[in-house]
């Protein structure tokens, strides 16, 4: 699969879930609690403990696309890369992390907020700007307003999003969503609440 299929792939889930625990079991088990409601893509952040491992552990699951988020450096993105992180993504600018990302075929995603960001994430080779934080910077009328000046680029908004406010995010020119606590609950993960999880899994993919 080469980052394009990777992107249609991504746009088709239309919701990624950002799994960012100080516990690698909790990230694991709540990976599986959402797996089982029917979510197939999950952003492992290198804040977790033992990130790379878990990334290789969920890698092996061929129906499951795993990508590295919140990743430092290009040293960090070839080691997430083969563990088997079909993308990877910073929430800031890293012209460094494109070479790797190239090699291996996999996706990038750079982090923007503003226009001349956004310019300067696509000149760093990013196949997907993902902006951060979202809510904060005015939610879907800030999408809205990026994707009129940039049309053709896919944009991932994350940070503060809710379940419910995906359908908003897409209308508004997203081409798909990352979600963290709001759907990855560390507090609910760590308590063995599988309902609580899986009810805000459900509300995203309604």
């Amino acid at each position: 699969m080469d980052d394009k299929a990777m992107l249609t792939r991504l746009r088709a889930a239309r919701v990624v879930p950002v799994v960012r625990m100080r516990s690698t079991a909790n990230a694991a088990r709540a990976v599986g609690w959402l797996r089982a409601t029917g979510l197939g893509v999950f952003e492992i952040t290198m804040t977790v403990p033992g990130a790379v491992d878990l990334i290789a552990q969920l890698a092996r699951d061929p129906a499951l696309l795993v990508g590295a988020g919140t990743v430092p450096d290009a040293a960090a993105a070839r080691a997430c890369l083969a563990a088997g992180a079909r993308f990877i993504v910073a929430p800031w600018v890293d012209a460094a992390l494109a070479a790797p990302c190239r090699e291996a075929g996999a996706a990038l995603m750079l982090g923007a907020l503003t226009p001349t960001e956004v310019r300067a994430a696509l000149a760093a080779g990013a196949d997907v700007v993902k902006i951060f934080p979202a809510s904060s910077a005015g939610g879907p009328a800030h999408i809205r307003a990026l994707a009129s000046v940039f049309p053709d680029v896919a944009f991932c908004p994350t940070g503060g999003i809710a379940p419910g406010q995906v359908a908003d995010y897409l209308a508004a020119g997203a081409a798909f969503v990352g979600i963290g606590g709001a759907l990855v609950d560390e507090k609910a993960a760590a308590a063995g609440d599988q309902a609580a999880i899986t009810a805000a899994a459900r509300a995203v993919m309604a």
